[in-house]
């Protein structure tokens, strides 16, 4: 007991030194720096976690894409057509593109000619019930329709093992919006309309 009284003693008599008051203040200060330090890292690591990163998430989980599920199914599309007096002209191109008995507005197609008119080098369609102006063919069919932007030098993305699978297909026909399409998709596909790149790990949004 008595060795420990001596020993308290001793410690603050040494404490009372300036030797000593020195080591204590720059213990404390340098406790003080290292805990600011490690708050800063702390704060730094949630921050990283907690700021959502595109280029680490694409890495990670995959580029998020929408998609469009394939299942056949009926849809239009649509070829313009300048009508006057019931007929209009056009291409040997857009000729083949339209029948007789197409809906045009309120009207419809009544025939399509095979040759071309002598005074204007173009075909005649002739129509009934259409108004003047510029009017709509109506291409209806069933299918595959996916809109035109998600067609990329005659393909398309589609979403395979989590992953973006460059897949060529064949357009039937189209118009601005709606591309119909006739070989290369069948039910399920996942066609993917986003911008993505052949390869792509991708993620679909829900």
């Amino acid at each position: 007991m008595e060795k420990i009284k001596e020993k308290i003693v001793r410690v603050k008599e040494w404490a009372g030194t300036p030797r000593a008051k020195k080591r204590i203040y720059v213990a404390l200060v340098v406790a003080l720096v290292g805990w600011v330090l490690f708050r800063f890292i702390v704060i730094g690591i949630q921050h990283r976690l907690q700021v959502y990163n595109p280029a680490r998430a694409a890495i990670t989980d995959g580029v998020p894409v929408s998609v469009l599920e394939m299942k056949r199914a009926p849809g239009v599309v649509l070829e313009p057509l300048t009508v006057k007096n019931n007929r209009a002209y056009v291409s040997g191109a857009r000729a083949a593109l339209l029948r007789a008995g197409m809906k045009v507005g309120d009207g419809e197609i009544v025939s399509v000619a095979s040759n071309i008119d002598l005074d204007t080098g173009m075909h005649v369609v002739r129509t009934r019930g259409v108004a003047d102006g510029l009017q709509f063919a109506e291409f209806r069919a069933d299918g595959y329709f996916i809109p035109v932007h998600a067609i990329s030098a005659g393909d398309v993305f589609v979403v395979r093992d989590g992953m973006a699978h460059r897949t060529p297909v064949t357009v039937g026909r189209q118009d601005r919006d709606t591309a119909y399409i006739t070989a290369g998709l069948t039910d399920g596909d996942m066609v993917i309309v986003s911008r993505v790149a052949d390869g792509d790990k991708v993620s679909i949004k829900k």
